[in-house]
């Protein structure tokens, strides 16, 4: 709920500025400061883009999500997710936290749909046996495309590794997508320890692939079976280091299913964060759909703080 407080100033007139309601909760983890930060600011029809765009900077977390009214009065909210320097038309732990915060604040909350710029996002909510909302999990707006493949060179360039470290017996390096396009690579599991992003090699090799906008996301895995250890890096959009990325999980599940010729899903354990101290956990299933191949993002949540903002 929107409130307004007065200021009054020097001249003694009076300014009166609206605060809007904000949460952060820890994404894709049971533990408090673990997982992936989010905050979700309520009232997003009251801020015009800049300055949502300038209260994700003073955030300074990997994104921030603003809660409009829905157009369609069948959905439960449209969403806008915010980076640190540009709007997102899809990323999967704004998704998991923004729904768990809306459960939060309101028991009935079973299922929602949000619309945000890539589509419709189905959510489901996790409740324990007290019926507290504990997570969530969320359908991806898009079916699997894959773009580009690169080469083993580039991202050793980008992450200062060597081009031996990057393992391309299932896939060569590829741009894959379910709403929001990265940069996918496998490489030798004792390379993922070793990753260290080089800024300006991200920044030549987005300057060969313009088309991929104003970003070069590189999301790199290891595989033990059906359990995965994932990095993703995106210095170039002021994300040195994501702890968790439902966005960049959810195409490699369905990267993985769509080499799979004789499976009709796949159920993946994914671990990421572990290297900056922020361990997270999904769980990601990739389906065979009638619209291609799609992915749920199963995440725990975790409030932590609570305020109001001024604008």
């Amino acid at each position: 709920m929107t409130k307004y407080v007065s200021i009054l100033c020097r001249n003694h007139s009076e300014i009166v500025m609206p605060t809007l309601p904000f949460f952060t909760a820890d994404v894709f983890t049971k533990t408090r400061f673990g997982g992936n930060p989010l905050a979700v600011v309520m009232g997003g029809d009251m801020l015009d883009t800049a300055t949502m765009q300038a209260v994700a900077a003073e955030f300074n977390l990997s994104e921030t999500t603003f809660v409009l009214p829905p157009s369609d009065p069948a959905h439960t909210a449209h969403v806008r997710i915010f980076n640190r320097t540009a709007e997102m038309d899809f990323a999967g732990h704004p998704m998991v936290g923004t729904a768990f915060v809306l459960a939060r604040h309101n028991p009935d909350l079973v299922k929602a749909t949000f619309e945000i710029a890539a589509g419709l996002v189905l959510v489901r909510i996790a409740r324990d046996d007290a019926g507290t909302a504990v997570g969530a999990s969320i359908t991806t707006p898009q079916p699997l495309t894959t773009g580009e493949t690169l080469t083993p060179e580039l991202i050793a360039a980008v992450l200062r590794l060597d081009p031996g470290d990057v393992v391309t017996r299932t896939h060569p390096p590829i741009v894959a997508s379910n709403g929001n396009a990265y940069v996918i690579a496998e490489l030798a599991a004792d390379a993922l320890t070793r990753c260290s992003p080089d800024i300006d090699a991200f920044r030549s090799a987005l300057a060969a692939h313009p088309h991929l906008g104003n970003r070069f996301s590189v999301h790199v895995y290891s595989r033990d079976d059906a359990t995965l250890r994932a990095r993703m890096f995106a210095p170039l959009a002021g994300t040195w280091e994501d702890p968790a990325t439902g966005s960049a999980n959810a195409p490699l599940a369905c990267l993985l299913l769509s080499l799979d010729a004789a499976s009709e899903a796949a159920n993946f354990t994914i671990l990421q964060g572990v290297e900056m101290g922020r361990p997270s956990l999904l769980q990601v299933e990739a389906r065979r759909t009638p619209a291609g191949i799609m992915a749920t993002l199963h995440g725990s949540c975790v409030s932590v703080m609570a305020g109001e903002l001024s604008v």
